[in-house]
């Protein structure tokens, strides 16, 4: 059974949102490329989407996503888009695991690539205890910890960091520094 909507009322309330495609199997609701779109408490837009998003009757609080992607402002009003293979989303908790070829992208010019991150999405913290790859600006950053807190304010990183600097070609003139 196949069902099209773009938006689903609730109590008279529209989710902002796509659902794409319902398919019903079993116990299994699969919807194909649903996106959600919103902001954050202080007003930040984010887009999330997903190639499906499977929910299964039996277990209504958790779903299980695929090629999960999104794109979010930060506070200096840059974006990060975000991509991974596979995810979980449990939606009593509101967390948020993804696996697999995580990829990160900033607008500023970062860059980073994990195997596995948890997302608590109320407190805006991000941890994951497998290997972490960052690019940043001037160098590279490898450890096999990242933890993030305070919605991005502080970033840690542990179990064994080492980065690489590059600094700039061109020197700078005595007076400039």
């Amino acid at each position: 059974m196949v069902v099209a909507a773009n938006y689903v009322p609730i109590d008279g309330f529209r989710l902002p949102g796509e659902l794409g495609k319902l398919v019903i199997k079993g116990t299994k609701i699969t919807m194909q490329r649903p996106r959600l779109n919103g902001y954050t408490t202080d007003a930040r837009p984010y887009e999330f989407t997903a190639s499906n998003a499977a929910q299964d009757i039996a277990r209504p609080d958790f779903m299980e996503l695929q090629e999960p992607r999104g794109k979010m402002q930060m506070q200096d009003r840059s974006t990060v888009d975000m991509s991974a293979s596979s995810g979980t989303y449990d939606v009593k908790t509101e967390m948020l695991t993804l696996k697999d070829n995580i990829h990160l992208v900033s607008s500023t010019g970062y860059e980073g690539r994990l195997s596995e991150a948890v997302i608590d999405m109320r407190k805006g913290e991000v941890v994951s205890e497998k290997p972490v790859w960052v690019k940043l600006i001037n160098g590279v950053l490898n450890a096999k910890r990242l933890e993030v807190v305070d919605n991005g304010s502080v970033i840690r990183f542990g179990g064994g960091v080492a980065m690489t600097l590059q600094p700039d070609k061109t020197p700078a003139k005595a007076d400039e520094r």
